[in-house]
Formats: C-alpha cells, structure tokens, sequence
C-alpha cells in the first residue's frame, strides 16, 4: 500500500486537476461576499443558492490586473458595482493550492448576462406585484388638483432635492404651497428600508398632506436599484397617498416609477409639473370668471331691455288707462253737470202733475163747480139716516147753509 503525505496528495490532486479539466469554464454564482484588498485583488465568495439554501459554495479571486480591466468595463455596461448578491456568468480556471486549497481563478465576467439578470429580477419583482394585485393601486388615487400640502422624501444634500425648491419657490407666478422635507438615503442598500421609514413617519404625521414627492438627482444604473426592491415599491404602490417620482433618470424607468401615481424624469420635472397643474388651476378659474363676467353683462342687458319693455308696455297702459279714466270722467263730470237740472225738472213735473193732481181731488174746486158738501153731525152725509128736526149743514162754494129736516122722503 502507497501512502502520501498531505502536501504529496495535494500536489498529486492539483496535477489531475491541471491535466483533466479544461483550461477555463463558464459559470453561473451568486456572490456571497466581496473584499477588495488595498493591493487591488479582489476576493469573492461564490455561493449557489436554493430557497435561500447554500448548495454549493467555492473562493474566487480576481486578480488586480484583471480586476483593473474588467471593473470598469462591467461598471460602464450594467451601471453597477460588483455587488453582495448579485448572480454572476463568470470564466474562471480551478486552481488548486497544496496549502490554501480550491478557488476559482477568474479571468472574465459577462456583462450581458449581469444586464439580463437585473432585467430578469425585475420582472420578477413586477410579476409579484401584480399577481398580488397593487402595482396600480397608488394610481388609483386622486391627486388633487392644486395640491398645497406635500411630503418630500430626499437627502437634504442631494442636488436634486436644492433643484426642486430653487425651481418651485422661484416659480414666477409666485405660486405657493407647504414643502416638508422628510429626509433619507437614496441610494445604496440602505435605501429602500430609510424610505420607507419615512412614509411611516409621513403617514404617522398629524398634518394632512395631500401627496408624496420622492425625488432624487442623477445618478448610475446601480444607483437606480434600489428603487427596484420588492419591499420598497410594495409600500409606495399600497401608500395611502399618490406618489409622485422624480428620480432623475432619463432613460431608465425604475418599478418606483411603475407603481407610483405620476412619474416624471427629473426633480424639476416634478416642481414644472406642480406649477404647471397651478398655472392651469388659474387659467380656468380667470376663464370661469370672465365667462360670469361675461354672462352677467349679456344678462344684465337682457333684463334692462325687458324692464324697458315692460316699462314701455306699462306707460302704454298707464295712458290708455288714463285716457280711458278721463273719457270716463268727463262722462261723469257731464253728467254731474246735467244730472241736477234733470232731476229738478222731473221733480219740478212730478210736482206740477201732483198739484193738479191736488187741485183736481180740492174740495174747494169741486164746490167751485156747483156742488155742494152736506154735514150731519160734523160728518160728510152719505148713508146716515136723517130725523126729523135735526139741523145739517151744506156748504158750497161761497157760502154755508144750516138746515132743519122737515121731512125726509
């Protein structure tokens, strides 16, 4: 029986190794850890990961020459450092070391496959939200008109939070609003937990805001990742409020873009935005004045020509009916000036026929024509019976006759 000792099996393992395996593989790693030493190598741990269980795990080096060629490369085509799990497509040759062991000598890694990871992780995360129906839930929200009340989340050093209020407060319209700054990283792994701290603290707040700005300046492609983190854009979709984002990149649309109520490019895109809403705010409400305006004109002067109408319709009456009075009373007046010298004739006729009617039953005028009225007793003699010896007496006209009954027949 052969025995070696561990460095003769070690150099044996690494000479089947060397003359076995090809010169250099391509391969699929998450990496678990990153250190970049002060002389420029830089040591990875590689992990395979399933249900966030270690499958597999390997040491990677990248030496400081290669490190020097293919950093810059890789940060200029996915816009990202070389990160704590970010999966990699990496070619590397096994190099095994009679005393620190295996590790991966790696000597390129594939930038598109880096781009079409961070894509595929994306997709994922929108895939989430949207199977968890609230990635249109923040846009369902109505932002108000004229918003007066808003809650900012931004680094209070950042440059485009000092562009958002140059823009805004140096608005020449001199629109005005409340700007409360609720301050937090923007970037970098911290990011998403310090934003969503502050819409607590926004939605803990006893003032009534109207919307949250989340805005930010310019930056790389890693510097926009972390608007892409499933808990982060999970509370700005479900956020009580609408959201509107001002992330300040020109290409690129982040998932906080996706979800929130109004994305616009730049943090003075966002203060152009709230102005231009007031601009129009006031542009409509001048045109509504100018249309009362204009209207109350149009019907004040219907209303003058009707009341002239009415008034002319009402002095037309007013003459008619006067003229109408004044026929009528010089009716009256005619015959109020009549009517008296008609009564007193016919009450002067009525007179005239009663005294002849008077003069025709006088007693006297009966006389006059020959007869004579004959007295019993003071009483006209009509059926009385007469004895013999009394005296009556007959009067005529020009004179009296007292008689004594001699004999009656």
């Amino acid at each position: 029986m052969n025995h070696y000792s561990l460095q003769e099996f070690n150099l044996l393992v690494k000479d089947v190794l060397s003359t076995n395996l090809e010169r250099s593989y391509w391969i699929i790693a998450e990496i678990g850890q990153i250190n970049l030493h002060g002389n420029g190598h830089c040591y990875l741990e590689l992990v395979e990961k399933e249900n966030n269980y270690v499958k597999a795990k390997s040491r990677g080096t990248i030496w400081a020459n290669v490190f020097r060629e293919i950093h810059p490369w890789f940060v200029s085509q996915t816009g990202s450092e070389l990160k704590q799990g970010m999966k990699v497509l990496l070619n590397a040759s096994l190099e095994f070391h009679e005393v620190y062991g295996l590790s991966l000598n790696i000597r390129d890694i594939d930038v598109n496959f880096t781009i079409g990871e961070r894509e595929r992780k994306k997709q994922e995360t929108i895939k989430l939200l949207e199977s968890e129906g609230i990635i249109d839930m923040n846009q369902s929200l109505v932002l108000p008109i004229v918003p007066q009340q808003l809650a900012i989340i931004s680094s209070e050093s950042a440059a485009g939070y000092e562009d958002f209020i140059n823009q805004f407060e140096g608005n020449p319209y001199q629109y005005q609003a409340t700007l409360d700054l609720f301050p937090a990283t923007m970037q970098g792994d911290a990011a998403p937990q310090s934003i969503i701290d502050a819409l607590h603290k926004i939605n803990e707040s006893n003032k009534n805001y109207e919307a949250i700005i989340l805005i930010r300046g310019g930056g790389s492609k890693i510097d926009l990742d972390c608007f892409d983190d499933y808990d982060l854009c999970s509370h700005l979709a479900q956020f009580p409020l609408p959201i509107i984002t001002g992330i300040g990149h020109e290409r690129d649309q982040s998932i906080a873009d996706l979800v929130a109520h109004t994305r616009l490019k730049t943090p003075t895109s966002v203060a152009e935005f709230l102005i231009a809403k007031m601009s129009t705010f006031e542009s409509e409400i001048n045109q509504i004045q100018e249309s009362i305006g204009r209207q109350t004109q149009e019907l004040l002067l219907r209303q003058n020509e009707r009341i002239n109408e009415i008034k002319f319709k009402w002095q037309l009456s007013v003459n008619q009916i006067l003229q109408k009075n004044f026929f009528e009373l010089e009716q009256c007046t005619h015959t109020i000036e009549q009517k008296p010298t008609i009564i007193v004739n016919h009450l002067r006729a009525n007179l005239d026929h009663n005294q002849k009617l008077i003069d025709a039953y006088d007693p006297q005028n009966i006389l006059n024509k020959g007869y004579s009225i004959t007295r019993l007793n003071g009483k006209a003699l009509k059926n009385q019976k007469v004895k013999l010896g009394d005296k009556i007496e007959t009067k005529t006209a020009s004179q009296i006759i007292i008689s004594t009954v001699n004999k009656t027949k």
